[in-house]
């Protein structure tokens, strides 16, 4: 259960998109009626001012938005960068922002090292970030949601597996859960585990967003996570499983590289809607 100091945060419904620069024009002149809501990069936006700082705010006084943090690094061995934290705090209350999520990863020491490294599957890993999840939520003053990331190298010291690093995490820091379901695909092929019984494995009551995002395929045992792609077929079959396993969640396609025009991204995203209605359906015919 939560602490009773923290809000748990109300999460949107439906399908969602990256509110990314790339999209602002086609955004202002048109919102796709399949988009229910945004996701937003915090340290991409907090200290824009101008006309770029005033193009958000129609979106955020029509739209849900949820915050996703890209340069928190939970695991990493620096310490809590806090003045971003309470920036983050101020811009989520100022937009009416709920959920916050951040990867379940490292990506800095002195300096940003510009991408997410894994952190060691150990007890005493699952302490020190539970500590810096605990400190986090209490800035912001609200559950946050961390995400499973991609990996390719295992640290040489593992005392457990992902999925029950991940439960560890979560039970210690009592936060919430961020399942990107590219993530968990990309994991399987590059480490040879079930897909499938990784999910089961995680816990329904925490879990509370999910990503959809396409990948790379430099070799059949190596995929990299590029969120550069369409989604593939096997990862759009696992976003079906999870729904039947957590719910149809709200669930946002990420598109970070090679976007493409906004009408060439809504076909995916009104997959990830007919999924989610179709889910919906099948529960009420099985309560």
């Amino acid at each position: 259960m939560p602490s009773p100091a923290l809000k748990r945060p109300t999460t949107p419904h439906g399908a969602g998109l990256g509110f990314r620069r790339e999209l602002l024009d086609a955004l202002e002149a048109h919102v796709p009626s399949v988009i229910d809501f945004f996701e937003i990069a915090p340290e991409n936006w907090i200290d824009m001012g101008g006309a770029q700082g005033r193009r958000l705010r129609p979106f955020t006084e029509r739209y849900p938005f949820v915050c996703h943090g890209l340069s928190l690094s939970l695991g990493g061995p620096a310490a809590l960068d806090e003045i971003l934290l309470r920036k983050t705090k101020s811009f989520m209350d100022t937009h009416d922002i709920a959920l916050f999520t951040e990867h379940l990863s490292y990506c800095g020491d002195d300096g940003h090292l510009y991408d997410l490294l894994p952190i060691p599957f150990t007890s005493e890993a699952v302490s020190y970030v539970a500590a810096r999840i605990r400190r986090t939520q209490a800035i912001l003053e609200r559950q946050i949601a961390i995400e499973n990331a991609s990996f390719y190298v295992m640290a040489d010291i593992a005392e457990m597996d992902e999925a029950s690093f991940i439960n560890a995490v979560l039970a210690e820091a009592d936060c919430l859960l961020h399942l990107d379901i590219n993530n968990v695909y990309v994991n399987s092929v590059n480490h040879g585990f079930d897909p499938l019984a990784f999910i089961h494995a995680l816990p329904v009551e925490r879990t509370v967003y999910l990503h959809m995002a396409g990948h790379h395929q430099e070799a059949p045992d190596l995929l990299i996570d590029t969120h550069g792609a369409a989604v593939i077929e096997p990862v759009w079959a696992l976003l079906e499983a999870s729904y039947r396993r957590f719910g149809a969640l709200p669930t946002l396609l990420e598109r970070d590289f090679n976007i493409p025009p906004l009408a060439e991204l809504m076909p995916e995203v009104a997959r990830i809607a007919v999924l989610q209605q179709a889910a919906q359906y099948a529960h009420r015919q099985h309560a």
